[in-house]
């Protein structure tokens, strides 16, 4: 039976063309669609459960996203020759398209819902995570499945001044931006990026380019479900609802949690007090009335939270007191240091409020590069940097899974922050590790302003250092409040959250979450401008602490020093299996990288003994050594032969070379030792390559006068 596909094509308007099908793969998915873009493809399902399972009251989406080997038409790298757990780049596709489409399903739905993108094609000039935000929200517009608002995501570059969509990797290394912007029809509901120091007017110059490709793609998806004449969405048994109980909670726990709120408590005495009001509300009915509704807990728990929520934004947006009595505009106390740990290369302490990042910085060589290996991406990082969330840091005791997407997400956004203030010219592989010791609101943001100072502690010489903040926005449609250095409470309850990292001079990276829609420009505009004198105010307390890179790594932190070699030498200098280099390693105590660039060898010596640093460059020196013609070098006697002297190079030990008999003098030489002795130190003429022997020749005589010959008597 011939498949019945649907298809429509998105001009992206530069010559280049996404198209979405669906109908011919996956068709017991309840929505499954194939994008493409050049040799680019990627398959998107979407399957939902028809019932949700008792006492589940939130939404239980999983968004999956993988790229096959085969795309590429390459094995997996390792022993098993299988894809196994995402790779981080994957995570990181995954958490964009879950940030965009968790918010947008109604928020009384329920039921098991998946999402699965895979690239089953890969295209080297095509990055595929531009595409899976659109891949996914088609397969949902295919579908029964009861979301109504639909998306797409896409990557904004600034390439010499103007804007694209879309780039190719190649055309990214040249952009100054690198932005994913996911959105409805009417609203941006996602943005992260990273930036080369651009202004707040640039970075809303971008969003809004970003916005309208993706209404081009929202209104093909459109389209496309249109031809579907026999999609309808289903029925689903929404949340149980009871006025009368929401009600009697409302008037029984609003007055109370509207006092507590204006209180300026700390998170642990406000947290007991609203829990005391809530024991309070479970109160208020009777074993009788709970044993007779199985769902009245959950009704009064969940009206608790919505009562209680209300109250907090409207003490804000009508008296302007934040949960722990600030001003909108206020940023947490603040305090630093560097230094912290002795035996690290460099570290810090950041404390802002009731959350903090203790970072560590650790210095190599190109040997412990981050290694990327993924079928649309292949390369090394020499800066990377990994974020630690562990349950103390939030008062609980939970088991410990590995690394969550959320730790990568967090990580992932710092690094970007800190990357481009790293010099092109810095030998070093660096590893930035945040462990974060508390947490109340933005321990990402914390993670960036321990990492600089950290850096800036190792020694490491950044550009500039960087900040950074989280916001929040709380709106009932006409009023609103931006929210500078959000508690986490305030990230909870508020209706956007939006980091924001720089320098002094623009923005280096951002993170924002939309989750109401229509959000103005304007109130857009206003949070970015309130984001930077709160960054600003932030960069000042780093460099209170620390003013300035140190001038050199500590004494204990490894030096490393570079040196370019011909390639030729570089299996003089690795030795047969390795001999050479291992032993020097061994006798210096340092780690010698060897890589080859455009047929150079470039030669990276790691140590923290500058003697023994000093020691390898000699070895290398003499190895390399190779005298000119002509030239006179200084040499000294190791041993002494019959027929002449073995003479070594001063200026480059080991390299040795035999000064025959008949080169000492120009009178006739009897006994070597006559002219010379072991140990003698002196000057030799390069004479090259004796034709004869085919060996290399030098003179002592050629650099005297030769003495007039005797005239015969007669």
């Amino acid at each position: 039976m011939i498949p019945q596909v649907s298809q429509e094509i998105i001009d992206l308007g530069d010559g280049r063309s996404i198209s979405i099908e669906t109908g011919k793969l996956a068709k017991q998915a309840d929505g499954s669609v194939v994008v493409r873009q050049g040799n680019c493809m990627l398959l998107a399902t979407a399957v939902s459960a028809r019932t949700s399972n008792p006492g589940v009251d939130f939404l239980p989406l999983t968004v999956d996203y993988r790229e096959k080997f085969a795309a590429a038409g390459r094995f997996p790298g390792g022993f098993f020759k299988r894809e196994a757990r995402p790779s981080d780049s994957e995570i990181l596709t995954m958490r964009l398209v879950d940030r965009v489409l968790r918010p947008l399903f109604p928020d009384d739905y329920h039921a098991e819902t998946q999402v699965m993108i895979q690239l089953m094609s890969h295209d080297d000039t095509v990055m595929p995570d531009a595409l899976a935000g659109l891949a996914a929200s088609a397969a949902l517009a295919v579908s029964d499945i009861p979301f109504y608002n639909l998306i797409s995501e896409v990557r904004v570059a600034r390439i010499d001044g103007k804007l694209v969509i879309n780039p190719s990797r190649e055309e990214l290394e040249k952009s100054d931006i690198d932005m994913m912007i996911g959105a409805s029809l009417d609203s941006v509901a996602m943005v992260e990026g990273e930036m080369k120091e651009i202004s707040e007017a640039e970075m809303i110059e971008a969003i809004k380019f970003a916005h309208e490709a993706i209404k081009v793609q929202i209104e093909a998806q459109q389209k496309l479900r249109a031809k579907l004449n026999s999609q309808e969405y289903r029925t689903y048994e929404g949340e149980v609802e009871d006025e009368a109980v929401y009600a009697k909670v409302k008037a029984a726990a609003y007055d109370k949690c509207y006092a507590i709120a204006q209180e300026a408590s700390g998170k642990a005495e406000r947290g007991e007090k609203f829990a005391a009001v809530k024991e309070e509300a479970k109160a208020l009915f009777t074993e009788e009335e709970y044993a007779e509704n199985a769902d009245l807990a959950g009704l009064v728990g969940k009206y608790f939270y919505k009562t209680n929520k209300e109250a907090v934004r409207n003490v804000i947006l009508e008296k302007g007191i934040r949960l722990d009595g600030r001003k909108t505009t206020e940023i947490r106390p603040i305090w630093c240091e560097t230094d912290y740990l002795p035996s690290v290369h460099g570290s810090s302490l950041f404390t802002r409020g009731e959350t903090q990042a203790l970072a560590t910085v650790t210095l190599g060589t190109s040997r412990e590069a981050n290694q990327i290996d993924s079928p649309s991406e292949q390369g090394e990082e020499k800066f990377y940097l990994h974020y630690n969330f562990p349950p103390f840091s939030t008062g609980e005791a939970k088991p410990l899974r590995g690394t969550s997407r959320r730790e990568v997400g967090h990580g992932n956004l710092a690094q970007r922050a800190l990357k481009n203030m790293i010099p092109a010219d810095c030998p070093y592989t660096i590893r930035v590790v945040s462990e974060v010791l508390e947490s109340n609101g933005s321990s990402s943001m914390a993670t960036v302003c321990a990492g600089t100072m950290a850096l800036m502690d190792a020694g490491v010489q950044m550009v500039k250092p960087v900040s950074g903040i989280a916001m929040g926005l709380i709106t009932d449609g006409e009023k609103f409040a931006v929210l500078s250095d959000i508690l986490g409470d305030e990230d909870h309850l508020g209706d956007m959250d939006f980091k924001v990292t720089g320098t002094a001079d623009g923005i280096t990276a951002c993170q924002m979450d939309i989750k109401i829609e229509g959000l103005r420009y304007d109130i857009m505009e206003q949070a970015l401008a309130q984001a930077r004198d709160g960054r600003l105010h932030i960069l000042e307390k780093l460099t209170e602490t620390i003013a300035a890179p140190r001038a050199d790594v500590k004494a204990h932190a490894p030096k490393i020093i570079t040196r370019t070699i011909p390639g030729n030498f570089i299996g003089a200098l690795i030795g047969p299996g390795g001999k050479v280099i291992q032993e020097l390693q061994k006798a210096t105590g340092t780690t010698i990288v060897i890589n080859e660039v455009d047929e150079q060898g470039v030669v990276e010596i790691l140590g923290t003994d500058p003697e023994g640093i000093k020691t390898v460059l000699a070895k290398i020196d003499a190895l390399t050594f190779k005298p000119q013609m002509g030239e006179a070098y200084e040499v000294k006697v190791i041993k002494m032969l019959d027929f002449g002297a073995v003479v070594e190079y001063t200026a480059a030990p080991g390299n040795e070379v035999l000064l025959h008999v008949s080169e000492l003098a120009w009178e006739r030489t009897e006994n070597v030792a006559d002219v010379v002795k072991m140990g003698d130190v002196f000057q030799v003429k390069y004479l090259g390559v004796d034709p004869k022997t085919k060996k290399e020749k030098v003179s002592k005589k050629a650099l005297v006068p030769r003495p007039p010959r005797e005239e015969k008597k007669e």
